[in-house]
């Protein structure tokens, strides 16, 4: 079985996220997402609309995840990747050559993101409406 590791926020759920765990999805056959929790958005001067849970519950009901780990620090994806059996972790193109060094553990794909679509730019757009 190959398994594919993603992570993220996935905050104000849409298009561009569906895509990305479409896509991760097609590369293996199971896949695991990494959620940022709270604390660890926090961490990053980030605010998530939705909270953890109700994110995970989002995340369970696209019947594209097969699991759900919380993601609390950066340093912890080699562990996950080890601990996991993970073959590939997918990264939106964002992130590219960010994770290169754990090409030692699994493969290590960066997606081109959505065009015109992120949860920062309809939290923008909410607040000038």
């Amino acid at each position: 079985m190959k398994k594919v590791l993603t992570y993220g926020t996935f905050d104000l759920l849409h298009y561009g996220h569906i895509r990305l765990l479409n896509r991760a999805k097609k590369l293996g056959d199971y896949l695991v997402v990494g959620l940022s929790t709270d604390e660890f958005n926090l961490n990053k001067n980030k605010k998530s609309y939705y909270n953890y849970e109700y994110r995970k519950l989002m995340l369970e009901e696209t019947n594209l995840v097969d699991e759900i780990i919380p993601e609390s620090d950066w340093s912890q994806k080699k562990n996950d990747i080890i601990y996991h059996g993970i073959d590939i972790m997918v990264m939106g193109s964002d992130w590219e050559g960010k994770f290169d060094f754990l090409n030692e553990y699994c493969q290590v794909i960066y997606l081109p993101r959505t065009e015109g679509i992120s949860s920062t730019q309809i939290k923008e757009d909410i607040g000038n409406v």
